[in-house]
């Protein structure tokens, strides 16, 4: 069963010179073998237009224990100097995340991520002497 929810609104990053706002227009639902996936398109001034991209799948560990494997893509049309974000494929994040759910709507989590910046994002990162790919550990509860 494929079920979807298409959503619009707006996003607006403020920035300490001024405010970048964008309209945005997503999809978020289940795919095909309950992979739970998100696009969303955000379209601004002058050109200034990105996509993501989400996915993530839930495995049955047992009845309470999950383990959540999941990936982001951030593409960009144009490069931003102002926000160090490069045209093209600008980074993807990988994670992984074992929860525990005590009832559905309250579940702990530990996992990890790793994210990594490409392109002209990468060139920023590096300029700016922050690392192009870094890992972290997050914990949390779902609610």
């Amino acid at each position: 069963m494929v079920q979807a929810t298409v959503a619009f609104g707006s996003r607006t990053l403020c920035r300490p010179t001024d405010a970048d706002r964008r309209a945005a227009f997503g999809q978020q639902g289940l795919a095909l073998y309950n992979f739970e996936t998100q696009a969303t398109a955000f379209f601004g001034e002058n050109g200034q237009n990105a996509l993501r991209l989400e996915g993530e799948y839930d495995i049955l560990l047992t009845n309470r224990l999950i383990l959540q494997p999941s990936a982001e893509a951030n593409f960009y049309s144009r490069n931003d100097p102002g926000r160090r974000i490069g045209s093209g494929l600008a980074n993807l994040e990988a994670g992984l995340r074992l929860r525990y759910e005590i009832v559905p709507e309250f579940a702990p989590y530990l996992g990890v991520t790793w994210s990594n910046a490409y392109g002209t994002t990468a060139d920023y990162t590096g300029a700016d002497g922050d690392p192009r790919s870094e890992a972290r550990f997050v914990t949390g509860v779902r609610l």
